[in-house]
């Protein structure tokens, strides 16, 4: 592609922000190179229904050379970016296939859009036993973690192990954090009981440990509320106004408001508590001198360009747009993502756009089987309306035409018989 001569556009990351910025691309003259350390897009907000085995990994995500596979001006690259010479406009990666060395990727624009991972607000030590389900492969690990708790619960010798296993712990009161709890509460409730002999599963026990006082603090007090009473009724118990102070092997030990620890033996804890931005935020900004906040976002201009450097676009989880930090949501990503790639067109057709504006069309949370909470700003609703618009926006913004069959196929089926078709345990 080189050999034409156009604009090269290297865009790093093929999450919501990357792949929309590349398809905002299409047609423009210049010549585009994805980088992704993964061969696939991954629809992240349905990780944790793959942890709980509501769907399969490949029904989440689409490979992204068949993205682009019509696009003539993309190329992929199955490569980890370890390093950004800005002054030098060049790439660093390292390719994540064959033997082959470093590349250098050389770019007139380069878009940023590395996304973000848990933060254990520096107890690393935390994370070999509190999993997180922000990725296809700790999803799946996720899985096999909480379905082996089930089966070493059916090979408990006494009744204290036999409840250890089955006591399961969801640190984070967010979206990720309570639809997680709800679905391994219908898990144990509705799709196994009947498949063991020694343990009913009914007897499992889900704690949901949250440090604010209420669920969901994203959302309006009475959705949340609302939220809270469909959560308990599926058997969850939630721990607001509580913090996790130590995660041990076999273990939980949760702080109250007023100072007191208490322990729970529990042998599966899933993390799903606040974020940190991808390393690639700080090498921005150190080789720009643009600033970091707490939670390690590089700030860029209402443009979403890096301060000093109008060639780098900085996106995503990663970001924040001058003092305002956005959600790290998916609809955040892609309207970033797609403004990035309408400004680079517009830009080289000589015409200026005006600065970002994050349009914000409400939040939605689902809890469990027909039970969903949804803030659409004029709109305030809950129970199965919600529900269903839930599963219909999550329907249009899921990337794949068969992927959008397979997965409406999959749901209808585990409505009409409250079960699960994938719950493997595999072994990475």
């Amino acid at each position: 592609m080189s050999a034409q001569g156009g604009h090269r556009v290297v865009v790093v990351g093929g999450g919501f922000a990357g792949v929309q910025a590349v398809r905002a691309l299409r047609g423009a003259p210049v010549e585009v190179t994805l980088v992704d350390r993964n061969n696939y897009h991954l629809f992240q907000p349905l990780s944790y229904q793959v942890a709980t085995g509501a769907l399969s990994p490949a029904e989440i995500a689409e490979p992204l050379r068949m993205i682009f596979r019509r696009q003539a001006n993309v190329r992929v690259v199955l490569a980890e970016v370890t390093g950004l010479d800005l002054e030098g406009r060049a790439v660093v990666a390292q390719p994540r296939a064959g033997d082959g060395e470093s590349l250098t990727l050389p770019y007139d624009t380069l878009v940023v859009a590395g996304g973000s991972a848990y933060s254990y607000f520096g107890h690393e030590e935390w994370r070999p036993f509190a999993l997180e389900v922000k990725t296809l492969d700790s999803a799946v690990h996720v899985r096999g973690r909480i379905l082996k708790a089930f089966e070493a619960a059916e090979l408990a010798g006494d009744a204290a192990a036999r409840a250890a296993w089955l006591t399961f712990v969801v640190v984070g009161g967010g979206p990720t954090g309570v639809e997680m709890a709800g679905q391994i509460a219908e898990l144990a409730r509705d799709a196994l009981p009947g498949d063991f002999r020694s343990v009913d599963p009914r007897a499992g026990r889900v704690l949901l440990v949250e440090t604010a006082d209420r669920v969901l603090t994203s959302l309006p007090s009475s959705l949340s509320a609302r939220a809270q009473r469909s959560l308990e009724d599926l058997g969850v118990t939630p721990l607001t106004g509580h913090t996790v102070v130590g995660i041990e092997p076999a273990a939980v030990e949760v702080r109250d408001g007023g100072g007191k620890v208490e322990r729970f033996d529990a042998r599966t804890v899933v993390w799903a508590a606040g974020v940190t931005a991808s390393p690639l935020a700080g090498i921005l900004a150190e080789a720009s001198g643009a600033q970091l906040d707490r939670a390690g976002r590089v700030t860029v201009g209402p443009d979403l360009t890096l301060p000093g450097h109008p060639e780098v676009l900085a996106l995503g989880d990663m970001v924040r747009v001058g003092e305002e930090a956005l959600p790290g949501l998916a609809p955040v990503a892609m309207q970033q993502g797609r403004y990035a790639g309408r400004l680079i067109g517009e830009r080289l057709a000589g015409r200026s756009t005006p600065p970002f504006r994050y349009r914000d069309k409400g939040d939605l949370a689902t809890i469990g089987r027909a039970q969903a909470v949804a803030d659409l700003r004029r709109v305030r609703v809950g129970g199965l309306l919600a529900w269903v618009l839930w599963l219909a926006v999550h329907l249009v913004y899921l990337i794949g035409f068969e992927n959008r069959v397979v997965v409406m196929i999959r749901w209808a089926y585990a409505f009409l018989t409250r079960n699960r078709g994938a719950r493997l345990i595999t072994e990475p």
